[in-house]
């Protein structure tokens, strides 16, 4: 590998870019993850739940390509991408101080890690394609996207403290993916024809879905406590 190379400078600028550009829905997840927690504990999930999210994007990128070809593998990954959106949305704010230690943490990582697993499967391609096989080339580009995506999520959760909507838009984006990423699995595709109206659709009944069901959860949670 040579370093003082343009081609190599140029693929490592491509990887960090696609990479950037594609973790706009991971920084979201991120953020949601970590905004219940006590703020001591929200910088060390987002490090955490960010750094060990790229180590796995390194190996989903080696293996995504086989991966995408498996049949109902999206749709598995959509309807928990569904039940991730619910369940953030649902959450609760004023919950017990109790229930947000190392436990809380813990969960939040777990949720970040399950979250950019499905949502990595289509965005791993383009990296992999700027990456031309060359795995660690691939590695240093993910590596050094990490603190680029922990600044945006950082920021990105500070804007959700401010502005109590973003929480909502964010949950909707997830069913919105959540939806498109079912009637994209090569289940659907290679049994019927499915045009771009049609998977936008299924991504608007998705954020349509998890925002209703998540603020329903939500309610009832609040009336449960208050009595």
């Amino acid at each position: 590998m040579d370093l003082t190379s343009g081609a190599f400078w140029a693929a490592l600028g491509s990887i960090i870019l696609a990479n950037i550009v594609l973790s706009g829905d991971n920084a979201v997840v991120i953020a949601l993850a970590a905004r219940s927690l006590p703020p001591h504990q929200q910088t060390k999930a987002i490090f955490w739940g960010s750094g060990a999210a790229i180590v796995m994007r390194i190996v989903l990128t080696l293996i995504a390509v086989e991966m995408l070809k498996w049949p109902y593998l999206k749709i598995i990954g959509g309807l928990l991408l569904l039940y991730i959106g619910i369940q953030l949305l649902s959450e609760d704010d004023g919950d017990d101080e109790g229930s947000n230690e190392a436990g809380g943490m813990m969960a939040a990582i777990r949720t970040i890690l399950v979250a950019d697993l499905v949502m990595s499967l289509d965005n791993v391609l383009a990296v992999a394609a700027a990456a031309k096989g060359n795995t660690p080339l691939l590695i240093i580009g993910l590596a050094i996207s990490i603190p680029l995506i922990i600044f945006g999520s950082t920021l990105l959760l500070k804007v959700m403290e401010r502005f109590p909507i973003i929480i909502t838009l964010g949950a909707a984006l997830l069913g919105f993916l959540a939806g498109e990423m079912m009637f994209t699995d090569p289940a659907v595709s290679e049994r019927w024809t499915i045009s771009p109206e049609v998977v936008n659709f299924a991504g608007a009944v998705g954020a349509v879905l998890v925002v209703v069901v998540g603020i329903w959860l939500q309610r009832r949670a609040r009336l449960r406590s208050a009595t």
